[in-house]
């Protein structure tokens, strides 16, 4: 019993809205059309559009106003249709949303440059000065000693492939390291570079 009841005030709104929809004196839909259809379908419409745009009711508002303007914009065409006016109004909303999916993937988002402006640059004349201080500091180290910082920290290597390279044993490699990097600390204090 409660279906038919609900199949008759559908139809009742239904007749109510193709009424309201009938021509006009003058070729432009008057106001008393579009707030009839606000009042019938703006609820409802925009219930159904929250739910295609994840509950976000800023876009869904935006959707069912674009909808509503293209309803008004072709109320003529809303005139010489039959029965109700909700269906081309959720058709309508849901190519909206759609259209509104697909330029957003099509377009890079856009990016507010100022966060970039605070960034400072790299200076480079800081870092041809860091360069020129650290060669000037590894030129005060010994031979042995520069040539296993070259290798461990300048060439990345292990402390077995240092050895190996330069055909030493590994625990010397390791306890030149030790005592070079001393060295190359004090030799950097010198030259005014703290830790």
């Amino acid at each position: 019993m409660g279906v038919r009841k609900d199949a008759a005030v559908a139809n009742e709104r239904g007749a109510r809205a193709r009424h309201r929809m009938s021509p006009s004196s003058s070729n432009e839909p008057d106001e008393e059309l579009m707030r009839a259809l606000y009042r019938e379908h703006a609820g409802p419409l925009l219930a159904y559009v929250l739910r295609l745009v994840a509950g976000d009711r800023q876009r869904a508002e935006d959707v069912v106003q674009e909808t509503l303007i293209r309803a008004w914009k072709n109320a003529g065409q809303l005139n010489r249709a039959t029965g109700s006016v909700r269906p081309w109004l959720v058709t309508v909303a849901r190519r909206i949303v759609i259209d509104g999916h697909r330029s957003r993937q099509a377009r890079p988002q856009e990016v507010d440059p100022s966060p970039l402006e605070v960034i400072p640059a790299e200076d480079e004349i800081d870092k041809a000065l860091w360069l020129m201080t650290l060669s000037d500091a590894l030129d005060d180290l010994t031979p042995a000693h520069r040539e296993v910082l070259v290798e461990t920290y300048f060439k990345g290597r292990t402390v077995n492939e240092a050895a190996e390279t330069l055909g030493i044993p590994s625990g010397t490699v390791r306890s030149r390291v030790f005592y070079a990097l001393r060295s190359m600390k004090l030799a950097l204090e010198e030259r005014g570079v703290t830790a």
